[in-house]
Parts: C-alpha cells; sequence; structure tokens
C-alpha cells in the first residue's frame, strides 16, 4: 500500500479476503484494516486503525506533481557513482564535478547530509529532490558535492534501526574521508538540512570539515524541539492546552527508540560553541518544524567570538529568509502539509546565496 499525502510507501499489506467483488486488506504492525466493496468501478469501504473508523472511497487515479525545478539530463558536468564504508554501513552516492572541471584546479566540495528519517540521496519528498537542485546548481557554480543514501535507504546497506544523529554523523565523516582521499579537491565542506544540519554543527566542532552550511539546523536540544512541534500543532487543532518538556520527555521514553533517546537529550549548543571554521546559517521564517525565532538565537549568541564580538571566522554568515518553510519553499502557512501542493522545489535567491558564500570562501 501506498500513502501518497504521507510521502509513505510499499507498506507491506496482506491480503485477509479477496472474492470478484470485495477485498479487505491488513497491516497488524499498524494496527489497520481496509476492507470493501467493488462499486461502479469504486472500491467503497471503510478504513480501521486501532479504535478509528473511517469510510474510505477508492478510486483509479495518477498522481501528477509538477516539479520545474528538478534538472533533467543531458547535464553540462561530470558525476561518478562511489561507495564509502562506515563499519556495517555501505554508503552509495553520487559524486557531482562542477561544470568544466578538468581535473587541474581543485575546486570546493561539499558532502550533503539529509534530514531525520531515512531518505535517499536526493532527500526526496513529495517527488520533490531539493538535494538534486542544489548539487546541480552549485555544480554549474564551480562548486562539487557528494550526496548519498542513507543507511538502508536505495543502494546503501546497514542497520539503521539503532541508529542515532552520532551515528550518522559517523557516516557522513566517511564520506568526507572519501572526498580526503581522492586529493582533487580543495576546501571540504558539510551542507546539512534539519538533522543534517545538526551534524553539520558537530563535524564543524570536530574540526572535520573547512566550512559548513546549515539548512534550517536546531540550534537548542531537542526536548525543546518537540516541546514546540506539540505545541504548535495542538494550536493548529484549536487547543489551549500547554505540553511541557517532562511530558514530551515521558512520552519518548515510553517509545524505547534510540534515535529519539539520543534526539531528546543532545544539544547542540555544546558542539556549536566549538565551531571554528566558516559557517553559513541559514532558516526560514515561516519553519514550523525548526523554528527560527527560537534557534537562530541560540546559534548566533553561542557560536565563538573573538575579543571585539565578531565572529571567529570573519566568513560566518546568519540569514533568515522572509516567507520561507522548513524545505525552503515559498509558502503561505509553512505547515507541512503544505509541502506537496507546493511547485517550487527549493527557493532561487537560498541556492545563490549559499553558492556565493562557498565561492567567497
Amino acid at each position: 500500500m501506498d500513502s501518497p499525502d504521507q510521502d509513505a510507501f510499499d507498506i507491506p499489506a496482506m491480503v485477509e479476503f479477496m472474492s470478484s467483488d470485495s477485498v479487505s486488506v491488513s497491516n497488524k504492525q499498524l494496527d489497520m484494516v481496509f476492507s470493501g466493496r467493488l462499486q461502479d468501478d469504486k472500491i467503497e469501504g471503510s478504513f480501521k486503525q486501532g479504535s478509528l473508523s473511517l469510510p474510505l472511497i477508492l478510486t483509479h487515479f495518477e498522481v501528477v506533481r509538477n516539479r520545474p525545478q528538478t534538472p533533467k539530463p543531458p547535464f553540462p558536468y561530470q558525476t561518478e557513482e562511489v561507495i564509502f564504508t562506515n563499519g556495517d554501513a555501505t554508503l552509495a552516492g553520487t559524486l557531482v564535478y562542477p561544470e568544466g572541471w578538468n581535473g587541474k584546479k581543485k575546486v570546493p566540495v561539499a558532502i550533503m547530509v539529509t534530514g531525520s528519517g531515512l531518505q535517499n540521496r536526493d532527500e526526496e519528498v513529495f517527488d520533490h529532490k531539493p538535494f538534486l537542485v542544489i548539487a546541480d546548481y552549485l555544480a554549474r557554480h564551480g562548486i562539487a558535492t557528494l550526496r548519498y543514501d542513507d543507511r538502508g535507504v536505495g543502494s546503501s546497506t546497514g542497520d539503521a534501526s539503532n541508529a542515532t544523529t552520532k551515528v550518522f554523523m559517523e557516516d557522513a565523516l566517511a564520506g568526507i574521508e572519501l572526498l580526503r582521499s581522492k586529493g582533487k579537491f580543495g576546501k571540504i565542506g558539510v551542507i546539512g538540512h534539519s538533522e543534517g544540519g545538526e551534524i553539520a554543527f558537530m563535524l564543524g566542532a570536530r574540526k572535520k570539515v573547512d566550512f559548513l552550511v546549515s539548512l534550517a539546523g536546531p540550534g537548542v536540544q531537542g526536548d525543546s524541539i518537540l516541546v514546540l512541534q506539540n505545541i504548535n500543532a495542538l494550536r493548529k487543532a484549536g487547543h489551549t492546552m500547554t505540553v511541557t518538556r517532562e511530558q514530551v520527555r515521558s512520552a519518548v521514553k515510553a517509545k524505547n527508540n534510540p534515535w529519539l533517546d539520543y534526539f531528546i537529550d543532545y544539544d547542540p549548543v555544546q558542539d556549536i560553541r566549538q565551531i571554528r571554521c566558516p559557517a553559513l546559517i541559514l532558516n526560514g521564517d515561516k519553519d514550523i518544524q525548526v523554528e527560527s525565532a527560537v534557534n537562530i538565537p541560540s546559534i548566533e549568541g553561542n557560536l565563538p567570538r573573538n575579543r571585539r564580538g565578531k565572529f571567529v571566522s570573519h566568513h560566518t554568515e546568519i540569514k533568515v529568509y522572509h516567507g520561507l518553510n522548513h524545505l525552503f519553499q515559498h509558502c503561505v502557512t509553512g505547515w507541512p502539509e503544505e509541502y506537496k501542493e507546493i511547485e517550487e522545489t527549493f527557493a532561487p535567491e537560498v541556492l545563490k546565496d549559499i553558492a556565493t558564500w562557498i565561492g567567497n570562501l
């Protein structure tokens, strides 16, 4: 089964019953069952999950989403399929060389790290491929990139069931070591989105990169992020109640999920204070998932400064874009359900700013 509006595909389903005009399918892990009867080329039935029961009518429909920014071949630059390893994981990725690159000049390169949840090398969501769009733009402006499938996704292998942000950071570090081993590049950096932005802070603090770009990377502890997300969801639903940190932590601990346990305890401030390399910190003011009003002041206030009060690296810049959501799309509300309706994949002005900033290092 697929649920495109939730960006959920290939959900295992078991056929419980089937006849010439009726069908029933289930997924016991999700406590879900759909039962319906064929009526005039539609399957009319009900969807049940737990105690919830809703009418559901299935009709033939082809989802066609217009994504005008998705690059189409032929491309005016070279690409190379690469693999690198971290423990039990073999990570598969695409190395993109800049347009006109002849191997004689060392160009800057950035490894791209996806946000939370297992994603492919394009960070694909609702047919949007933001990492492909970024890589294509940077290649046309003299900058190489390496993007890769997360462990256990696409062509990559490895167990992700117990992986934490630290493990995903180590995966990225293995990719950085691959780039250094090639001897073809000048400055080697990281571009991370959301959780990937947090990983960018980790790598910067450990002096593993020459520069970092954080796209909506969290600047406060994970439990605070979840508190804000829950409060926003309640307000959107019309509730005036609030959620405490203790309630969030208790709910998370009950899930016994290693990734979530690490997330709520990890405070990026400890790494942000150790960053000495140039950093480009970007966010949108309509980001509902990592709110700029809370996270940007924390990042800005904790980046190291010299005696004159300036950032240690004079190349470091922080910018909040008006009207952009968590995916850096121009939007109306910023809520995730809007992502699939927006044709734009990634704001052109942000692409330009990233390329210009890296090019000026």
